[in-house]
């Protein structure tokens, strides 16, 4: 059996295992917590000659000296040790007045590496226009470039850089999750069935107190006990409550890389499959025309001839009986000796015949 098959089974048996209680916490989401996203124009200095030449970062660094006192014209800067960058953020719910976040540096120019180069003071804006970090220090790249005469090389991406709590958070931004003496959860796979669980959990603990709205939206109404210096407790003890939580009968395929998942409630309704290959081969062959000897006429000439040759597998029609479990069908469907890329092209034809008892997602 070929490594990829083994790949395949393997992918398909580990979905197999039975499904367990889940933490709440670890399935939803609570609505108003989240973050927003951060961004801002920069210039990346100290670069040893891996920067870029373009007009704008020669303006940004002419407007920043000017600043500092110094009066230059953007033709004046000729070396190629700065680059113009675009720093990303995210600010989260509870980042506070004065606290570290996380920030990514990309370059936007022609600039080949950012090794080794510092960030200038970068304000980082919202999406309100309002600054709410500012940006500043020595960045990592995580990887670098070599370059000779005839050859570089090349290892990562060394033209993104990350700053860990590389800015400081100057404006917060409060995530408000308790609205009219409620809280939302939001289930990050919809589903009734796990919606309405995560209800009589809750229910279970504290009395009528939640309902599930849809598939995806749990409401939980806070006891009279309940303040606002205990709603986080509150909302811990909730999280910590195991719910069962359902897998949809799904089949995703990436045909790219000949990847694919299996949820473990799929199911294939009894069929014959019978699956085979055609090879075409196609051969290009060079040989030599000559005259005959002691003639006069004639010349030697090249000809190109193609020989082409079809190579058709044998086929055999195995029968698959109707699948329980993931194990099941991953025995069965191995047993033929197929490759992940034949167990694609069967997938898709199971669900055309309408015997895969799944949704079939393709990437």
């Amino acid at each position: 059996m070929s490594r990829g098959i083994l790949m395949a089974a393997a992918m398909i048996l580990a979905l197999s295992a039975p499904l367990g209680a889940e933490q709440i916490k670890d399935i939803t989401d609570i609505k108003g917590v989240r973050g927003n996203p951060l961004h801002g124009f920069g210039l990346v200095i100290g670069l040893n000659s891996t920067g870029d030449n373009a007009a704008a970062s020669k303006q940004a660094m002419a407007s920043y000296l000017r600043r500092l006192g110094i009066v230059l014209k953007p033709e004046d800067l000729t070396s190629k040790n700065i680059a113009s960058v675009i720093v990303t953020a995210e600010l989260g719910p509870w980042a506070r007045l004065g606290s570290r976040i996380d920030v990514t540096v990309s370059a936007i120019g022609s600039a080949s590496s950012l090794q080794g180069g510092e960030l200038l003071m970068t304000e980082l804006r919202g999406a309100d226009g309002q600054v709410y970090a500012v940006a500043q220090g020595a960045i990592s790249t995580g990887g670098f470039t070599a370059t000779g005469d005839k050859a570089s090389i090349v290892k990562n991406h060394p033209t993104v850089a990350r700053l860990p709590g590389g800015a400081r958070v100057e404006r917060e931004e409060l995530g408000h999750y308790v609205e009219r003496g409620e809280a939302t959860l939001l289930l990050r796979n919809a589903d009734f069935a796990t919606a309405t669980g995560i209800a009589e959990a809750i229910n279970k603990l504290h009395a009528n107190s939640s309902y599930a709205v849809d598939p995806g939206t749990i409401r939980v109404k806070l006891p009279s006990t309940v303040n606002e210096k205990n709603v986080s407790g509150f909302l811990a003890r909730i999280g910590k409550l195991e719910v069962d939580s359902e897998m949809p009968a799904v089949v995703i395929i990436n045909e790219r890389t000949g990847t694919i998942i299996v949820g473990a409630n799929v199911g294939i309704s009894k069929v014959a499959i019978s699956h085979g290959n055609l090879s075409i081969v196609a051969e290009e062959r060079e040989s030599a025309s000559q005259p005959l000897p002691f003639t006069r006429a004639g010349t030697t000439e090249k000809l190109r001839q193609t020989r082409l040759e079809t190579i058709e597998e044998k086929g055999t029609i195995n029968v698959v009986n109707r699948t329980v479990t993931v194990s099941d069908m991953a025995r069965a469907l191995n047993a033929m000796g197929l490759t992940p890329r034949d167990l694609i092209a069967i997938f898709e034809a199971l669900k055309q015949a309408g015997a895969l008892q799944a949704e079939l997602k393709t990437m």
